[in-house]
């Protein structure tokens, strides 16, 4: 996978800046999408900032309404991302069935914690009260997301504050290379976006794991040393033993970076993140 990144840095230099700045922009450009699914709205304000917009995927040949809605919350560290680099996760998911819907969110430096994930609870809102326009059950949400975007997700999920009477929506969680039980706070990253928030232990999803938690399935990569597996060991372990429906599945030889790029049609064959994923979303839908 390091051969790849390297071929697609190398095109981001030829692109120009933006996508240079972003590899996985890039990768998103040259990758090729999912026929199955296909973009139906863009840039959709949930919010004010310039960052709480939003798009929306859908099945290719999904005539019937009131399909399960996918809200799928990217990584980045806290600090970077766009939805624009993930039309790729977005078609693939849209074409098993589900209408997907990718919030862009504040970041570090604009905002620390809780902003993106008050963000996200506005994105959620929003999907409720609007998705029925576009096809989708806006009471069957599954929530999903990568490293800082699994965080995010994870604490709209688990912690009842941010979705209020609308958390009943939520039929799962899936999280890929998540952290979930991160403190103390060791690098710049996790320093940058929680380190001026008094109580740490509010800022970890697995405080709130609880009983009336919705089912999880918590995906990584054995090879991941960014977040390392643990986080999804320790959150499975305390949903189960709340009594919740939880799953974890590790997969050998797949790193940080690995667990997110097999959505996409040419590497899907690294890891069943998609088939996985998708069996778990139509089971709790």
């Amino acid at each position: 996978m390091k051969i790849f990144f390297a071929i697609v840095v190398l095109a981001a230099a030829a692109l120009g800046v933006a996508y240079w700045i972003s590899p996985l922009l890039t990768f998103n450009t040259l990758v090729p999408k999912d026929a199955g699914g296909r973009q139906v709205a863009e840039g959709l304000a949930y919010g004010d900032g310039d960052r709480q917009a939003l798009d929306i995927y859908a099945p290719t040949d999904a005539d019937a309404p009131n399909l399960p809605v996918v809200v799928f919350f990217y990584g980045g560290s806290w600090n970077s991302g766009t939805r624009e680099g993930y039309d790729f996760a977005g078609r693939a998911l849209a074409a098993q069935g589900n209408i997907v819907v990718v919030p862009d969110y504040r970041l570090v430096p604009e905002v620390r914690f809780p902003g993106f994930v008050e963000d996200g609870a506005a994105a959620v809102a929003w999907v409720r009260r609007h998705i029925s326009e576009y096809g989708g059950d806006p009471d069957r949400i599954v929530l999903m997301g990568h490293s800082a975007g699994a965080q995010i997700g994870a604490m709209l999920a688990l912690d009842p504050q941010w979705l209020g009477e609308g958390r009943t929506a939520i039929r799962g969680f899936v999280g890929l290379a998540g952290p979930y039980d991160f403190a103390p706070l060791d690098t710049d990253a996790s320093i940058a976006a929680f380190g001026e928030w008094p109580r740490v232990a509010e800022t970890q999803p697995i405080t709130y794991a609880d009983e009336t938690a919705p089912p999880a399935l918590l995906l990584t990569g054995a090879d991941d040393t960014v977040v390392e597996p643990r986080n999804s060991e320790a959150l499975t372990a305390a949903l189960v033993s709340e009594g919740v429906e939880a799953g974890m599945t590790t997969y050998p030889g797949i790193d940080h970076i690995d667990i997110l790029i097999a959505l996409s049609r040419p590497l899907r064959g690294r890891a069943p993140v998609l088939e996985d994923a998708s069996r778990f979303i139509a089971r709790v839908t």
